[in-house]
């Protein structure tokens, strides 16, 4: 498609050469815009509703594909970076950033360490006073976006078995090493996010790292996201552990809330890999019963006059974010239902298709 303008569908008439092969001739403004020309290969992609995907040999086109980023003045340095880490998720392979007046110390070593911490297979491979390049050495073909999800659910359910460790047990050295575990949930977050805009742009990419069908990016594109926020969540979780300064009390019943979230992620994400909709509903049922148990935590509380070793406020703080983890994980699974509903849609017009051609 072509950027910045809205095209009416062209008819064009299929016509028969050499006696077996049929062609179609492509739009002008199609060819020139995309820098084909005679000789260059398309990539052709038949969907599930009968009609074809014509693209250009991604390829070709995205190999080393170079970006600018211009910094700018602000005393935000995480302005600087969210542009570079647009360039990464739009697929830019080189990103070149520039200062006119050159770095600061600080500068440079913010955006260095930031990229190493927090994007997966960029490396610096040329800097001077005024540039900074870097590059992605990360073959999309070496990771699948099921095994990028699985590394993420992975830490973040480690984050949340340790957050109730360190809860029950007001261990605050724990619970900051859960807190330096979410620079690698965002890495694998925005790695995910990198992949599903480089499969929406190349079909064939998206069945080399293991998406069967496009339609489905954006049900991905969710999901991750709300890892990303549980992740957060857990984060939030820890920094009120280490509040506590290491003083213990019974919070038993917190601790059980914190179970139950966590058995409900689990769930969720399960639902995801086998798009099990029985699963994604006990969760969604599941879940209403976790919010409500949070609520009467916080009532009882409210109305005790022996209040758990937390404070009020960070005991609603801990029990809020168990409510959002039950929450997200509610919402990923009714993305699962969504997405199953997708596919028997499409297996019912390929049934169809069948009959039609018996």
């Amino acid at each position: 498609m072509i950027k910045g303008r809205i095209h009416i569908a062209d008819k064009r008439k299929i016509q028969l050469t050499g006696g077996s092969t049929y062609i179609v001739s492509l739009p002008i403004e199609w060819v020139r815009e995309g820098g084909l020309t005679a000789g260059d290969t398309v990539v052709l992609t038949t969907r599930p509703d009968r009609s074809l995907l014509i693209s250009s040999d991604q390829s070709k086109l995205k190999k080393n594909v170079r970006s600018k980023v211009d910094m700018i003045a602000s005393e935000d340095q995480e302005e600087n970076f969210r542009s570079l880490v647009a360039n990464y998720l739009v697929g830019y392979d080189i990103i070149r950033i520039v200062s006119p007046g050159g770095f600061s110390a600080a500068e440079r070593k913010y955006l260095k360490e930031s990229a190493r911490r927090r994007l997966i297979g960029i490396e610096i491979v040329e800097e001077t006073r005024t540039e900074i390049i870097m590059q992605n050495l990360l073959n999309f073909q070496d990771i699948s976006l099921e095994k990028s999800l699985q590394s993420m659910y992975r830490i973040i359910l480690s984050m949340m078995e340790d957050s109730v460790v360190a809860l029950r047990e007001a261990d605050v050295e724990l619970a900051k090493d859960i807190i330096h575990r979410d620079n690698d949930v965002d890495k694998f977050y925005l790695l995910s996010v990198r992949q599903i805009k480089a499969a929406l742009d190349d079909s064939t990419l998206a069945g080399k790292i293991g998406i069967k069908d496009t339609k489905d990016c954006l049900g991905y594109r969710l999901i991750i996201k709300l890892m990303e926020r549980i992740g957060d969540h857990v984060q939030n979780i820890s920094l009120s552990v280490i509040q506590i300064d290491g003083e213990k009390g019974d919070n038993a019943d917190i601790i059980e809330m914190g179970l139950l979230s966590q058995k409900l992620f689990q769930d969720s994400f399960n639902s995801v890999m086998g798009i099990d909709t029985d699963l994604a509903n006990h969760v969604m049922r599941t879940s209403r019963m976790s919010i409500a148990l949070g609520n009467k935590i916080i009532q009882r509380s409210e109305d005790s006059d022996n209040p758990y070793c937390l404070s009020r406020e960070r005991q609603r703080k801990i029990i809020e974010s168990f409510q959002r983890i039950s929450e997200y994980s509610a919402d990923i699974a009714e993305m699962v239902i969504n997405m199953k509903a997708t596919h028997i849609k499409q297996t019912l017009l390929k049934e169809a298709q069948a009959l039609e051609q018996a």
